[in-house]
């Protein structure tokens, strides 16, 4: 609970019973008439955040949403990894995995002996009572649950036609088997499709009553899979920080989990480990690497009084650091914080066919009832008016319609993990098809996140590859994130390196030493101006080294393009500029220029310096760059583009991008990248390559596009044969036929989707 401002006090609460994006839809119009009241209620994370003043309670926030038919409840705080979850909600999906294994299982022989008149034998139809009956019942549970609590505050959804649909299926064959004729032996439902008025005593609709409860209990079983992820993200996050931490009391080392660290502790960081908490430097230099939560791709060298974050990894030398903040003050736990904000605060996606039934439900249902009363008024008797008003209910029932978006995902996912792309459910397509303006991060995104050595300069007279060697010698003894990137660059274009003999780290400046008889120096340009160092002990340093001015050149220029200069010199001269720096991947040019044909317009967002940002911007091609961001607000600058009006697909791998992925309209994470960014994006990529992102969104519109001719022919099928269950025409073969068919068609027109292929 927070205060958000002056008499206005926030709350989350978690919301239990909702079965579609109807429900939240009507859980936020209870709450928002309360006064001083106002909600967001998400369907995708199941939580609702409500703002209130007055003399409003948190009691009363519960009671009028038990009033509305579901649960509510503060939820509990989010669980480290070190705590488990309880054994009660472990698996909460079992109970559904169950129901959808009980009706696929007995459904589908009652479905083969309805459309296959070779399989009734005698007594077919009580065998497919039998298996029926558990289906309509227990399967099918959630669903009546779900109309009666709609039905008591006067609400219809997919729910109500589903459950009225299938009651009246079922009802009406239990009629015609005990008090029809239809439990005759050797009744058959002959292959036939012909158009007759009867009175329904011989018709039995157990298969419609089976299958359509087995399809759409699949469906919601992959959309609950789907949804069950939505706190992933920060799980992800809260493990993300160190677990056990090296506090100094009184001069002893002890080893502590980072729970039981206070503000004002000392504790100790070796080279490797992560930082436990967020704290000021104390004692000891080191190079931080941050780049997994503030995208700086430069590690940042710290000293004693220099500030560093919680979960960083600390480089270089040995640090003891003074906690100044712990537990929720920390930054990684006030990033935890702002990708729940982000999640609950998204609106909530309404599915299709849940917008659809809106109206479709309703109408049905007054044509049923209108069908009952005209045939009773026109005196065709009790039976025929009651044989076309269920006729109604069984056709409007629509069978493909559980299949329309289930199919279509399935096919549609399991075609772009073959291409590395992962898409986590439905109401993640609809906003592929509105996005205008796609955010790419840049460390780890468009570039590679690794340094890399690009470029040697060197003086006069001076080979490149000894200069190469020589330097790579030295930094290959250090532990410093460019050093192990000369060290490596050196490596791969001269071969083996010497091993120096003598070596020295100077901190923040570089390292000095002898490699192969040679007095070396690799660093700043402040490093040469100490001069060489000696050829061993006792012996005095030499001159001040200056940089000549072709090298001066060389290193002014790649500090204007972003990239890190490092000077060598050897035996009291300068002779070489290394320029390292984050590389921009190979296909990144080509991956932007595909965007732009989808029709998006590419935003650089970093946490780098401007020189850089613009400088990978002019590489690629982007025109809009917005750097040196704080990593707590770029969530706030996918705002800002979304307050303009922009529909905005964000592109990340950071920990520092979880946020902005999550408030997105959009958010596709690198797959190289971190747990976070990977639970907090829509569609995860496989492969580190910014190429992958157009096919996603291409292969994510191609999805949608078929999710939605599968619901229009789904309905289409059903509005068609309404008229003729209203006239009391439809016999039990071609409503049959007529879901078969549909269905079929659904499949099929899902299958396309396999044919996909990635662009270039």
């Amino acid at each position: 609970m927070s205060t958000a401002a002056p008499g206005v006090t926030e709350v989350e609460l978690a919301i239990g019973g909702m079965t579609c994006a109807s429900c939240a839809a009507r859980i936020e119009r209870k709450l928002n008439h309360m006064d001083g009241v106002t909600a967001t209620v998400n369907y995708a994370t199941e939580k609702a955040k409500v703002a209130y003043a007055g003399e409003v309670t948190v009691p009363d926030l519960i009671a009028t949403v038990e009033a509305t038919g579901y649960t509510a409840r503060e939820p509990e705080p989010p669980r480290t990894a070190q705590e488990e979850a309880p054994p009660e909600t472990a698996d909460e999906l079992k109970p559904l995995r169950e129901r959808l294994i009980t009706a696929v299982v007995l459904a589908v022989p009652v479905v083969a002996m309805a459309m296959i008149p070779a399989l009734q034998f005698e007594y077919w139809q009580w065998l497919s009572l039998t298996l029926a009956a558990p289906v309509v019942t227990y399967a099918a549970w959630p669903f009546h649950r779900a109309a009666w609590t709609n039905a008591r505050h006067g609400a219809a959804t997919m729910d109500t036609l589903i459950s009225v649909g299938t009651a009246a299926a079922f009802l009406w064959s239990l009629w015609a088997l005990f008090l029809g004729s239809a439990g005759t032996p050797g009744m058959t439902h002959p292959f036939e499709l012909t158009i007759a008025r009867s009175d329904g005593a011989a018709n039995i609709y157990l298969e419609a009553a089976a299958g359509v409860t087995a399809f759409i209990l699949a469906g919601r079983y992959f959309e609950a899979r789907s949804k069950r992820k939505a706190g992933a993200a920060l799980r992800a996050l809260m493990e993300l920080g160190a677990k056990d931490v090296t506090v100094l009391r009184d001069g002893t080392e002890v080893r502590v989990p980072v729970a039981e660290l206070k503000t004002g502790d000392r504790f100790l960081v070796r080279p490797g480990e992560k930082i436990a908490t967020d704290g000021t430097v104390v004692e000891g230099a080191s190079a931080v690497d941050a780049s997994m939560l503030t995208g700086e791709s430069v590690p940042a060298e710290v000293g004693v009084g220099d500030s560093v974050t919680g979960a960083t990894v600390n480089a270089g030398g040995r640090l003891v650091v003074e906690a100044t903040r712990v537990g929720a003050d920390t930054q990684l736990a006030r990033m935890a914080k702002l990708v729940e904000d982000a999640q609950n605060g998204k609106a909530a996606a309404q599915r299709l066919a849940d917008r659809i039934s809106g109206v479709f439900v309703p109408v049905v249902i007054a044509l049923a009832l209108g069908t009952l009363g005209f045939w009773l008024g026109n005196g065709a008797g009790l039976t025929a008016a009651f044989t076309a008003a269920v006729a109604v209910l069984i056709i409007a029932c629509p069978c493909a319609l559980g299949l329309a978006t289930p199919t279509a995902l399935l096919v549609g996912t399991g075609r772009g993990a073959q291409l590395g792309i992962l898409i986590k459910g439905p109401e993640v397509l609809e906003s592929t098809r509105k996005a205008d303006t796609v955010v790419l991060d840049k460390t780890g995104t468009v570039t590679t996140g690794r340094m890399t050595l690009l470029a040697v300069h060197t003086a006069d007279g001076t080979d490149s590859g000894e200069a190469l060697r020589l330097a790579g010698a030295l930094e290959n003894a250090s532990e410093h994130p460019i050093a192990r990137a000369v060290a490596a660059g050196a490596a791969e274009r001269t071969g083996a390196l010497p091993v120096p003999e003598d070596f020295a780290g100077i901190p923040g400046l570089g390292v000095r030493g002898v490699v192969d008889g040679h007095a070396v120096l690799v660093g700043r340009e402040k490093l040469l101006g100490a001069g060489d160092p000696p050829l061993g002990r006792g012996r005095e340093r030499g001159r001040a080294i200056e940089l000549p001015a072709r090298l001066k050149e060389a290193k002014a220029a790649a500090e204007a393009a972003g990239r890190t200069a490092i000077a060598v010199a050897w035996d009291g001269e300068a002779r070489a500029v290394l320029e390292v720096a984050d590389a921009v991947k190979d296909t990144s040019a080509e991956a932007v220029r595909r965007l732009r044909a989808l029709g998006l317009r590419p935003v650089l967002l970093t946490g780098d310096n401007r020189a850089v940002a613009e400088a990978v911007a002019r590489e690629v091609g982007i025109d809009e760059v917005i750097a040196e961001v704080l990593p707590e607000d770029k969530a706030e600058v996918v705002r800002r583009l979304q307050a303009e009006g922009r529909t905005v697909a964000m592109v990340g791998d950071g920990v520092n991008d979880a946020a902005a992925l999550a408030q997105a309209d959009l958010g596709l994470a690198m797959g190289t990248g971190t747990d976070a960014a990977i639970e907090a994006g829509d569609l995860t990529l496989v492969r580190g390559d910014l190429r992958a992102a157009a096919d996603a969104i291409r292969l994510s519109r191609r999805t949608l596009g078929t999710i939605k001719s599968n619901l229009f022919w789904a309905f289409a099928y059903n509005v068609a044969a309404l008229p003729l269950a209203a006239a009391g025409l439809l016999n039990p073969m071609i409503a049959g036929a007529a879901m078969a068919f549909s269905s079929v068609f659904v499949v099929s027109n899902s299958l396309r989707l396999r044919g996909f292929r990635a662009a270039g």
